[in-house]
């Protein structure tokens, strides 16, 4: 049975959830739709939402179309929000419109640009603070700056979540085998 598609979904004020085929959400912040698998349905108890299945053999879709149905309602209402720092000398970010420009220590700079819906604020030109309504959208668009320059193992220069914990690699010793 599944523990997480149990759960009910608390609605906060001002979010309307409406279902034809995709679960609809609206709130404040905007508007996102998840799909509704076959044989699984959306039930509505005064501020609680609640997803059911028919039978056992839609366990695997159960706990999954219930994760996206709350991840919809807490970003519709509160949005989603991913930090990331940006360590090295030299190394930093500005935003320019919808596109954020990095120096990384390359030859050259690095232009990435925003998809519609994900926000940027760039704090001290080394901390990057992202905001969106959708969560997978916005940890991909996180995932995809990171991978402009990772953290190396050795001095921990690059571009990291806040908070992330990293294991630094000792160097080579100056003595000889000799």
């Amino acid at each position: 049975m599944s523990r997480v598609g149990k759960k009910p979904i608390p609605l906060p004020a001002g979010v309307k959830v409406t279902v034809d085929g995709m679960i609809k959400v609206e709130g404040p912040k905007g508007k996102l739709t998840v799909p509704l698998p076959e044989g699984l349905r959306l039930e509505q108890n005064g501020a609680t939402l609640e997803v059911k299945r028919d039978s056992d053999s839609f366990a695997a879709l159960h706990g999954l179309t219930r994760a996206l149905t709350s991840n919809a309602v807490t970003g519709v209402s509160t949005g989603f929000v991913r930090e990331l720092d940006i360590v090295g000398i030299g190394y930093r970010a500005e935003v320019k419109g919808d596109v954020i420009v990095f120096t990384l220590g390359y030859s050259h700079t690095i232009e990435f640009l925003l998809p519609k819906g994900v926000d940027c604020k760039v704090d001290k030109l080394t901390h990057l603070v992202l905001s969106s309504i959708d969560r997978q959208q916005l940890g991909q668009v996180a995932a995809n700056i990171r991978a402009l320059r990772p953290p190396e193992p050795y001095k921990l220069k690059g571009i990291r979540y806040t908070g992330e914990v990293l294991k630094k690699k000792v160097g080579k010793t100056g003595a000889s085998g000799k």
